[in-house]
């Protein structure tokens, strides 16, 4: 691309991330220098097979290897606080160097192509502390089933900038569509109301609709009807994705400033990566940066902290005889509670069943029924808002394979998302009843008499943990929870998980360097609780505990580095253990 042509570039740190902006930056024109504080970075022979050119600084980083750079790129590892870098990165950034990273370099690249190629896609963002993969997976999912071409980048993998690579590598030369105007004047006439509602912007567009059509002659009107000449084929496009979905962590978005995401979702804010970040306020100002200045805003309005997010309307003074104008950014909500506001999603309860529903607004004539926006005497405006919903059962939560109301949030979020770019609902609907979870990620592993065993490992912080015991206790409740938890904490508060087990488990087994704290903090919960040497031993234990409806669940809300190589072997060691314990009382996996 046109600004990174004959500079020259520093790239920090050579994880995934680092060895995609220097190929990237290598195929756009631009001199590439590498440093890694590692003796043998991961990635070494990729890099140097695939950018031969590409220069290595090593050992300490000194301000001679920003000599003669134009631009400096930190893979997300790497916190800005870092000692070894924090000093050369602000004498860099004093003298005029832009440090980026790699979110901020595929931004400038779909600018680019768009100026180049006409490629203008749409761009969803998905961050929060948990349930990130989960719903970047379902949101993915569902736009497929919607019908679009979709590309998954981002915090897990793939790397944003090598999947737009492999996607422009197949690409022909773009042909624009001729477009035959005769074809089209009929050509929207199948389309059912149903879809035309669902691909309708959530604010205020069905009312400029009714302002458009008032301004259309009427059948019986001698006015002429003037036909608008159709609009310029947009260029078409075989392999580039109409819709990229994006996982984001704090890392990632931490040095992202031109980033414009179409729409994008906080799921949820509790404490983490603080030792990468130094303080919640910055934890939270990164997680805020994925909005964007104009990208619609899809909010968990149980969430607190996230619900903070919001910016308050601006008012705009009118100039002289005009009046003032309030600007309010686009918000979809969605929670585990009744939606309050058209366009929100969230659950409700009927009849003993849970339903996932979305909130529209009343039409006009019904609306007229609850005595018009006085409403009833002298109710409350947020009482005439509740009055005037109507509720739109979607799918009953119990047709979701995934378990837990914390999935059922992340379904809604990934429909708020969708549906803000405009995907009919009633595929996506379909979709979902598929979708059948993340590893490692309160997967069902099998059930043993009546007891189901659940793998959260991936469950390594504590408000993870909480999430998996809420949503689970929620779905089994009134039987319980028999959790395992512990390992290596990395400073957190374990005071937050009380309510949680106190609430939903029958038991807790505890295990690794930080089973002493967590029993501490557990203390007050009078729940039962055992320390263990081991998974195994504790997940025998757990079995033991547990009754008939029970679920034995791991989720350690910590990290597993003190006994395992990492969340999947820790994973894999909980799951053999299930089973070997399922095939000692002469079962089979169920």
């Amino acid at each position: 691309m046109n600004h990174l042509k004959d500079i020259t570039v520093l790239v920090l740190g050579l994880g995934e991330s680092g060895l995609a902006m220097a190929r990237w930056c290598a195929r756009c024109g631009a001199a590439v220098r590498v440093w890694d504080s590692r003796e043998f970075p991961p990635n070494s022979a990729t890099l140097t097979e695939a950018v031969p050119a590409a220069q290595w600084v090593r050992g300490a980083l000194t301000d001679e290897a920003f000599a003669g750079v134009k631009l400096v790129l930190k893979s997300p590892g790497l916190s800005p606080f870092d000692s070894a870098i924090a000093g050369p990165l602000k004498r860099a950034a004093d003298s005029g160097v832009p440090v980026q990273g790699e979110l901020e370099l595929f931004a400038h690249a779909l600018g680019e192509l768009n100026a180049e190629r006409g490629y203008a896609p749409k761009v969803l963002a998905i961050t929060g502390t948990n349930g990130k993969t989960t719903t970047t997976a379902m949101t993915a999912m569902l736009i497929a089933r919607a019908g679009k071409r979709v590309a998954v980048a981002g915090n897990i993998g793939p790397t944003m900038l090598q999947t737009l690579a492999d996607a422009l590598d197949l690409e022909p030369a773009p042909q624009a569509v001729t477009v035959d105007a005769n074809a089209t004047a009929g050509a929207d006439t199948d389309v059912e109301l149903e879809d035309i509602a669902d691909l309708v912007a959530f604010d205020g567009a069905l009312a400029n609709d009714a302002e458009q059509t008032s301004e259309t002659p009427s059948e019986d009107s001698d006015s002429p009807v003037i036909l608008a000449a159709p609009e310029p084929a947009a260029p078409v496009f075989e392999h580039l994705p109409e819709v990229w979905v994006l996982e984001l962590s704090s890392f990632q978005l931490d040095e992202a400033k031109d980033f414009e995401p179409s729409a994008a979702a906080v799921l949820n804010i509790t404490q983490d990566h603080l030792d990468w970040h130094g303080s919640m306020a910055h934890y939270i100002a990164a997680k805020a940066r994925v909005f964007g200045k104009q990208a619609v805003m899809v909010i968990n309005r149980d969430d607190a902290l996230v619900e903070q997010l919001v910016p308050a309307p601006e008012v705009i003074k009118g100039g002289k005889g005009k009046r003032a104008v309030t600007l309010e950014r686009m918000v979809v909500r969605f929670g585990v509670s009744p939606p309050q506001r058209p366009g929100d999603f969230g659950l409700v309860e009927e009849n003993g069943m849970t339903w996932l529903v979305r909130a529209r607004e009343l039409d006009e004539t019904l609306k007229r029924g609850f005595g018009g926006l006085g409403g009833r005497g002298g109710r409350g405006a947020a009482a005439r808002e509740a009055e005037e919903l109507l509720i739109q059962r979607l799918m009953p939560s119990d047709a979701l394979r995934v378990r837990g109301h914390h999935n059922a949030a992340n379904a809604l979020a990934a429909l708020a998302l969708a549906t803000a770019i405009g995907c009919p609902l009633a595929p996506m609907l379909h979709g979902l009843r598929e979708y059948s979870g993340e590893p490692h990620r309160v997967q069902f592993i099998a059930s043993l008499e009546g007891v189901d065993a659940f793998d959260d490992s991936k469950g390594t912080n504590v408000g993870a943990t909480v999430a998996a015991l809420n949503g689970l206790g929620a779905d089994r409740a009134p039987a319980k929870l028999v959790v395992i938890l512990g390992g290596d904490g990395k400073g957190q508060d374990f005071a937050p998980l009380a309510e949680a087990v106190q609430r939903h488990a029958r038991a807790v087994a505890l295990i690794g360097r930080d089973a002493e704290r967590i029993e501490q903090a557990l203390e007050s919960t009078g729940v039962s609780m055992q320390r263990h040497a081991s998974l195994e031993a504790a997940t025998r234990w757990c079995f033991e505990r547990a009754r008939a409806g029970d679920a034995v669940l791991l989720s350690p809300a910590c990290a597993s580095l003190d006994m395992f190589r990492n969340y999947a072997h820790r994973a894999e060691v909980f799951v053999a253990e299930v089973h070997a314990v399922i095939a000692d009382h002469g079962g089979v996996a169920a």
